[in-house]
């Protein structure tokens, strides 16, 4: 399956339309050495304000946090990447249901662009989405952005579900940590092939891998 670039265009909200986000799409097989680089720099600064250990899986060349994405959505401005977003298929399971599901995770935008959204990135994902034939996007948020993210599901294209704890791996086997670890998270779903109906009942999800 090949996609080509996105020409998905967005303006700065400071720039009188002078400076444009360019999104494109772009497999993780396809990443070059000299973009993994300036992704981890973008995620550094995306991350590095919230906590410095936030940033630390993304030290040196390494773009990705716990498990990696096969398909990016990655937003180009004049000063470099602007944001991103990740994608991996995954069975997930949710009571006595394996589901199949796009994981999106990996989400941030430049300091200097937010407010933004996460609304931009879903877009520009979404044709892509339908197209992979999965019934089910997935994706978990912090709770601090329920208002953010819920301003977004208002037309209808995802639900937020709350009150379910997800069950992952961590992203490496360690000697002064259990190999798991349970979060209360906000779910969020978009219906692609299925609709929202078929979603499997249960209070615990099992991502069955590190979080992407």
């Amino acid at each position: 399956m090949s996609f080509t670039a996105s020409d998905a265009t967005w303006d700065h909200p400071k720039t009188d339309g002078k400076n444009k986000v360019q999104w494109r799409l772009r497999w993780e097989s396809d990443l070059q050495l000299d973009d993994h680089v300036e992704l981890a720099g973008f995620f550094r600064t995306c991350y590095g304000p919230t906590g410095v250990f936030n940033a630390k899986p993304f030290e040196g060349s390494r773009s990705w946090a716990g498990a990696r994405p096969e398909l990016r959505a990655i937003g180009y401005d004049s000063s470099g990447v602007a944001a991103h977003m990740g994608l991996l298929r995954r069975f997930i399971k949710i009571g006595a249901v394996d589901l199949l599901v796009v994981e999106l995770g990996l989400y941030g935008v430049r300091p200097d662009l937010e407010g933004l959204g996460i609304g931009h990135s879903i877009r520009v994902m979404y044709p892509v989405l339908k197209e992979l034939g999965v019934p089910f996007g997935f994706g978990t948020v912090r709770p601090q952005l329920e208002k953010h993210v819920a301003r977004f599901s208002r037309n209808g294209l995802l639900t937020i579900l709350s009150g379910l704890r997800v069950r992952s791996t961590l992203p490496d086997a360690r000697l002064d940590k259990p190999p798991t670890r349970i979060e209360d998270a906000l779910i969020v779903v978009l219906p692609l092939a299925r609709s929202m109906s078929d979603w499997p009942t249960g209070a615990i999800i099992e991502r069955n891998g590190p979080e992407l």
